[in-house]
């Protein structure tokens, strides 16, 4: 077997890339699933984003859930910004951790932010600066990756140019996403082999959805290559609402189970997991389509 790392660290991503897609749910329930996600040992969660409410209506009220965090001492939280201006709302609201999504591919660019690709880029360096100016860190995360809902896949070239940039910009680490789950061991090996040689001892982690059945692999092969940073989502809840079809995170428990299965530590108690993600199942109304916890539940 490929060595592996002794520890990941897993973000749980629910609270923001779980709920993005789905109604509005009231505050109350998102710190309930907030403090629910906390008990379970992670230590990183991406909280909401500082996004158009009128583009995700679900997340309006991130201002709000940010007010909250500092009763979950101990824990990272983030927050994902799509702009300059939702990075200054960002740090106003208190975050010290902020995320900063470039789609590499032109078409998802447009979707979500109205940008190209080069525009969206070319604004890392003044989000770097927002946020430093706070004494907060900027992760840039490439999404699309590997492959675009409206461009097909995505030439590594475009990737790499991202993240020159974002290195050139002085951000404090950077990610690469698999937006629409389409991404397969092989292709995660290959990326991640080309972009560690840019970013010298930036930490690089990855985000997988499992669309189409390979996030747990895809995982896998970045564990493999030595990426010890990870996104799920508790309950595999959410997916992209700017790329049709684009469902299904890789869920937190599964992640989890793969990696204590590996002898890989998470700090992450599995059965506090499942029970969160089963009450929010039960908040949505469906059942979570974590395998894990349609076992375990």
């Amino acid at each position: 077997m490929t060595d592996l790392p002794t520890h990941v660290d897993i973000r749980d991503v629910s609270l923001r890339d779980g709920l993005q897609i789905e109604h509005p749910i009231p505050l109350s329930a998102k710190v309930e699933l907030l403090a629910a996600v906390a008990a379970t040992g992670v230590r990183e969660m991406e909280a909401t984003a500082f996004v158009s409410p009128s583009k995700v209506p679900a997340l309006a009220d991130a201002a709000e859930l940010a007010a909250e965090l500092h009763n979950f001492p101990g824990i990272e939280f983030s927050a994902l910004v799509a702009s300059p201006n939702g990075a200054k709302r960002a740090v106003a609201a208190g975050l010290r951790s902020i995320e900063y999504v470039v789609s590499a591919a032109d078409g998802h660019s447009r979707s979500n932010v109205g940008r190209t690709t080069a525009e969206a880029t070319a604004l890392i360096a003044e989000i770097v600066a927002i946020a430093h100016d706070s004494d907060a860190s900027v992760e840039v995360i490439v999404a699309t990756a590997w492959d675009c809902p409206f461009d097909g896949p995505t030439p590594p070239v475009r990737v790499l140019g991202v993240v020159n940039a974002a290195v050139d910009a002085r951000v404090d680490r950077l990610a690469i996403a698999d937006t629409i789950g389409t991404t397969t061991p092989r292709r995660v090996s290959d990326l991640v082999t080309r972009v560690r040689p840019l970013i010298g001892d930036l930490p690089l982690g990855a985000h997988f959805h499992n669309t189409r059945g390979t996030g747990l692999a895809s995982a896998y092969a970045a564990v493999s290559c030595g990426v010890t940073r990870l996104d799920a989502s508790a309950g595999g809840l959410g997916g992209c609402p700017f790329a049709k079809n684009a469902t299904g995170n890789l869920a937190t428990e599964d992640l989890v189970w793969m990696l204590d299965g590996l002898g890989v530590a998470t700090g992450v108690d599995l059965d506090t997991l499942v029970a969160a993600s089963a009450w929010m199942a039960g908040q949505l109304g469906r059942p979570s389509p974590s395998r894990v916890v349609a076992a375990l539940s």
